[in-house]
């Protein structure tokens, strides 16, 4: 019989979505194990497909991330697709490909910042969510340019844009598909407007709402992941924010995204069946 691993991190509880995910595998009788990434224990050749779900302390060493990763056989989302999607330098190549992104400037360690008119945010070019990410005033600049040195100090490139007004309107809109099929649309609440020990998770509860994915951003993200090559992937989720100019890309979610199972049962189900179809053919 096939089995599959659901890989996540250490720790407790870590993602919402996990215990949706198991119970529909195992109502769909797939065998599977929830495995830890790092865990030198696990045996990854017991496996026919090894699923990234939480892989989410991947970002403070990244490199040994992409080397476990490397040696991975039959892993969804593929290895390429892993080192693409982890390092947020991509939004110049969607940029280059002629998709509107929020405008991004990485200042990459040893770099001068330039921090853009109005509100801003400061992040790492490799990072999970809002972690060690901070919205900066205009007044605020010396602020700013402190957490850009600490970023370079614990050898990190920083991402710098500015802060989206939509944002704190009518929040992000997180786009989720499985096989390259819209599934389904949440609304993210702003979440620079807290500090950080107030959102260390991935993302807060409280701040996430079921939406309708408007046609205009679901066509968009279709036309983004398709001419990027991620049309067929087993997930991705594109998060966009709307701007006067239109839809703009967020970030491109392809490694170990929140899918948000837990307010909607359908793309459960839907990944699950993906996760057969790939066994059947694996």
């Amino acid at each position: 019989m096939s089995k599959v691993a659901i890989v996540t991190c250490k720790g407790e509880d870590v993602d919402p979505d996990t215990p949706t995910l198991l119970r529909t595998l195992r109502e769909a009788d797939v065998d599977h194990d929830l495995v830890i990434w790092d865990d030198p224990a696990v045996a990854w050749e017991d496996y026919d497909l090894v699923v990234l779900r939480s892989t989410w302390d991947y970002a403070p060493r990244r490199e040994e991330f992409l080397t476990w990763a490397r040696g991975v056989k039959n892993l969804v989302n593929p290895y390429d697709v892993v080192a693409y999607s982890t390092d947020k330098h991509y939004l110049s190549d969607i940029a280059a490909r002629g998709h509107r992104i929020v405008p991004s400037h990485f200042c990459d360690i040893g770099e001068t910042p330039v921090f853009p008119d109005g509100d801003f945010v400061v992040k790492p070019a490799v990072g999970a969510g809002s972690i060690d990410a901070d919205r900066y005033t205009s007044s605020e600049h010396e602020k700013a340019r402190a957490h850009v040195d600490r970023l370079h100090a614990a050898g990190r490139d920083a991402l710098i844009q500015p802060y989206i007004a939509s944002v704190d309107e009518v929040g992000e809109r997180a786009l989720i598909f499985i096989d390259g099929t819209f599934s389904h649309a949440m609304t993210k609440g702003a979440m620079l407007n807290v500090t950080q020990l107030d959102r260390n998770a991935l993302f807060r509860r409280e701040q996430m709402s079921t939406a309708v994915g408007e046609p205009d951003a679901v066509a968009f993200a279709t036309a983004l992941l398709h001419d990027a090559g991620y049309g067929d992937l087993l997930y991705a989720r594109v998060d966009v924010v709307r701007t006067p100019e239109g839809w703009a890309l967020m970030e491109l979610e392809l490694v170990e995204p929140s899918l948000f199972l837990l307010f909607d049962q359908p793309t459960a189900d839907r990944l699950v069946a993906s996760i057969k179809r790939r066994l059947a053919t694996s």
